[in-house]
């Protein structure tokens, strides 16, 4: 539940309304999660997990790239699950409805596989038995929005434990605090991946679409210069009878008796527009 609004006339609004990119995002992570389920228990859903969830010794060693991207769509059980879409709806509507559908789903990925990156890199030098072990979930790619949320609306009120009123800034700062020092105590819970996302999300937010930004603009700058070719600086063509009178000059003369400025303004007057 969201409060919005200082002051003493605080509305109250249980979310936003859907927006038709995370109801696809919401789609897919909920066919993956009763997919997963259907395969049971044993050596398949191992295997399923194995090859989708991200291994840090397979995506590095064996270089199981897709697995930097699949790992956000597994989750491990209903909870797990509810409170990611939860998250993934009750702040990335808003924000997708801002910022549209390609950017949205750019900075979603950008800061869930920024992630796992930071989970890969890491985690196994923390707990070298977690390089065998997949990490599923979409916590990372979560705390990314929560980060985008808190630097779009700091001033906002959310209810911590749908109780207390909190600032989204100081909410988010809070969440981070708490991920960092839960990083000291060995937990199944991937905390290095959800600082990854704030990190990821906060690098983004600052740095990354600017430069995104200027990328695209320079890609059409160049599309565009492909498809026509400007003579911006290419000299006015020489009058008429100047032209006439060169080719006076090689009919009684030869072409010998030009100038080379007379050669120039005959070259000009040659070329094809």
């Amino acid at each position: 539940m969201r409060v919005n609004g200082p002051g003493p006339s605080i509305g109250l609004s249980f979310g936003p309304a859907l927006t038709p990119t995370v109801r696809a995002l919401l789609a897919a992570n909920i066919t993956v999660f009763l997919l997963r389920f259907l395969l049971g228990d044993g050596e398949t859903r191992y295997a399923f997990d194995h090859l989708f969830g991200l291994v840090p010794r397979e995506a590095l060693d064996r270089l199981y790239l897709w697995q930097f991207v699949t790992y956000m769509f597994l989750h491990q059980n209903f909870w797990h699950i509810f409170f990611n879409m939860f998250l993934l709806w009750m702040f990335g509507s808003e924000i997708d409805s801002q910022w549209g559908k390609r950017a949205f789903l750019r900075y979603y990925l950008f800061t869930g596989i920024g992630a796992g990156l930071v989970y890969v890199l890491l985690m196994p030098r923390i707990e070298p038995a977690t390089a065998a072990i997949p990490l599923i979930g979409a916590s990372g790619a979560g705390y990314g929005i929560l980060t985008a949320y808190g630097l779009l609306y700091p001033e906002r009120r959310v209810l911590l434990w749908f109780l207390i009123p909190i600032k989204v800034k100081w909410f988010v700062i809070g969440l981070g605090v708490f991920e960092l020092l839960a990083t000291r105590t060995p937990s199944s819970v991937g905390h290095l991946a959800h600082l990854g996302g704030i990190l990821f999300g906060v690098l983004y937010l600052k740095v990354g679409d600017t430069l995104w930004r200027k990328y695209t603009r320079a890609r059409r700058r160049n599309r565009a210069r492909g498809r026509f070719h400007v003579l911006d600086d290419a000299p006015p063509p020489a009058p008429r009878d100047e032209i006439d009178g060169i080719l006076e000059k090689i009919s009684r003369e030869g072409l010998a008796s030009l100038t080379e400025q007379e050669r120039e303004t005959l070259r000009r007057a040659s070329r094809k527009n």
